[in-house]
């Protein structure tokens, strides 16, 4: 909410279903004629969640109903950094073939795997309404916050990087053998479809509490409060798979601690 406040906005923080799946009734709930935008995270940080194509066709077109009750106009941005993380064949939908007035964001330091590299791109439909007005205020926005973007001479390698890939059976392999552990020492959980997290439900309701139990078996977890989901806690498997292989004496113990 930073930069919202900072421009006179005010952010919404909306919540999704129990599969962690989008909630058009909750978004629709706080929609209204101020309402400039939606921020959607696909695939997910914390949950690995994907949301469908079907779930971003039916929220493009709650927008549009929106925006025209209100003679408005809303974009819908899709932050993208995992696109490339996808796990069972799984299909990360193009945002543009189902919502006009969107914009699309990514960062090659995840989807490559090039942590600390500021480089990725913003992509704006080309049909949207005030789309050059967009360009514009965008490209300014990078010249003022230069320090923080890749140079120009490394930012034309964004073109040629659009097919490449990471070898996803790394992640894929580390994903299982996290969710076995986590399986067999009790923990309720949603496989994740891509990015690499884990959000499992912690086994008391206070999940920082949780957390120190975690850490006091060497195991760091960020609680899910911080996410806006008290009750979770994120793991992440961009680790070695001995560490991941490790810790499964020490997630028995926590839970059997907790309960």
């Amino acid at each position: 909410n930073f930069y919202v406040d900072n421009h006179g906005g005010v952010g919404r923080v909306v919540s999704t279903d129990d599969q962690f799946n989008i909630d058009l009734v909750a978004i629709e709930e706080v929609l209204s004629e101020k309402t400039k935008a939606v921020i959607i995270n696909s695939p997910n940080n914390p949950t690995g969640q994907l949301y469908s194509a079907e779930s971003i066709a039916a929220l493009g077109n709650l927008l549009d109903r929106t925006a025209q009750k209100f003679s408005t106009t809303i974009y819908l941005i899709s932050d993208e950094p995992y696109r490339k993380i996808i796990f069972d064949d799984h299909k990360v939908p193009s945002i543009f073939e189902h919502v006009r007035n969107s914009i699309v964001l990514s960062s090659f330091s995840k989807d490559l795997s090039l942590p600390g590299e500021r480089i990725g791109y913003l992509a704006v439909h080309p049909e949207a309404d005030d789309k050059t007005a967009l360009l514009d205020a965008m490209t300014l926005a990078t010249r003022i916050l230069g320090f923080v973007n890749a140079p120009a001479l490394i930012q034309r390698v964004v073109a040629e990087l659009q097919d490449a890939v990471v070898d996803n059976s790394i992640y894929a392999r580390r994903r299982e053998l996290f969710c076995t552990i986590l399986e067999e020492a009790g923990y309720d959980f949603i496989r994740p479809k891509g990015a690499f997290y884990l959000f499992p439900k912690a086994p008391i309701d206070d999940d920082v509490a949780f957390c120190s139990l975690l850490q006091k078996q060497k195991i760091l977890a960020v609680p899910g409060r911080g996410f806006g989901a008290p009750g979770y806690f994120r793991l992440a498997f961009c680790i070695d798979e001995d560490y991941i292989a490790r810790s499964a004496s020490g997630f028995r113990a926590a839970y059997a601690e907790a309960t």
